[in-house]
């Protein structure tokens, strides 16, 4: 019995030593806290408890989420790709000698020409050049890596920059080729209007400087399209073709005015271009 006495005593004193709270357990030992039962499958067959989730730094980051908005109105989009058919009809009917086709193709350049200065003014948000318009700090700043916001919706500084070059020069090739006078067998519809000195420059800039620099302009438009799809991963003829671009949807992004009024104005609009390129033509001696 004594020793059943003494047997007990000493299990007891083991239980208190390792469970007591004065922060040494068995044979000097530091208490180890126990954590409490708080995971999600524990918290499962208790009501009251309150699961311990990882801090939020730890959770794997949802992929934000991209909205789809419009930026190229369907107008601007017209614009574009019959821009770029009649300029590539210019070229070749110009390189080839095809000279009656030549004056039709210029007369359309001219109409195109004509629509897109007024609808830069009156177009959908990011057609107009107000959006585009940028100062040399920000083109530095984007040369740099510092892209604003609006730079990956419409037009970013390089691109705008591309943008007033080519309708520039357009502008002066199309004015130049009205004036032109070859002296034999073709002549520009205001040829007639101006002295034979300025009609014979502008021959020589129509036919020589302006039409190489057109082509190395266009040379260029295509491999910065190019370096952008393969290089920056940035699809620019897909929002050209549907008007939509993806954007963050916490964005702050307007879009551009694209609705029935707006496409009839633009077709009164281009109607008036063309009757002025027509009256143009009607000019030809």
């Amino acid at each position: 019995m004594n020793v059943l006495l003494w047997v007990g005593r000493c299990r007891k004193r083991r239980t208190g030593d390792q469970f007591r709270g004065d922060g040494q357990g068995r044979r000097g030992r530091p208490d180890i806290p126990t954590a409490p039962a708080t995971n999600l499958l524990t918290c499962a067959f208790r009501p009251t408890c309150t699961p311990q989730m990882p801090p939020s730094s730890s959770l794997p980051a949802r992929d934000a989420r991209t909205v789809r908005t419009r930026v190229w109105d369907l107008p601007t989009r017209l614009f574009h790709w019959l821009l770029a058919l009649t300029v590539t009809g210019v070229l070749a009917t110009g390189l080839l000698g095809v000279m009656e086709w030549h004056f039709r193709l210029g007369y359309g350049v001219l109409t195109l020409l004509l629509f897109r200065l007024f609808w830069g003014f009156i177009g959908g948000r990011w057609s107009r050049f107000s959006t585009f318009v940028h100062g040399p700090r920000s083109i530095v700043a984007y040369l740099r890596g510092r892209v604003h916001p609006d730079h990956l919706i419409g037009h970013n500084p390089l691109g705008a920059l591309s943008v007033f070059a080519m309708l520039g020069l357009l502008a002066i090739q199309v004015t130049s080729g009205l004036l032109a006078d070859d002296a034999i067998t073709y002549a520009g519809p205001l040829s007639h209007k101006v002295s034979s000195a300025t009609a014979s420059l502008a021959t020589s800039w129509h036919a020589t400087y302006g039409k190489w620099i057109v082509i190395a302009l266009v040379v260029v438009h295509i491999l910065a399209v190019a370096y952008y799809a393969l290089v920056r991963r940035q699809q620019l003829i897909g929002p050209m073709l549907s008007g939509d671009k993806t954007v963050q949807s916490d964005a702050i992004v307007a879009p551009s005015r694209d609705d029935v009024t707006s496409r009839w104005l633009a077709l009164v609009l281009f109607a008036g271009c063309a009757g002025f390129a027509f009256w143009i033509a009607s000019l030809r001696p």
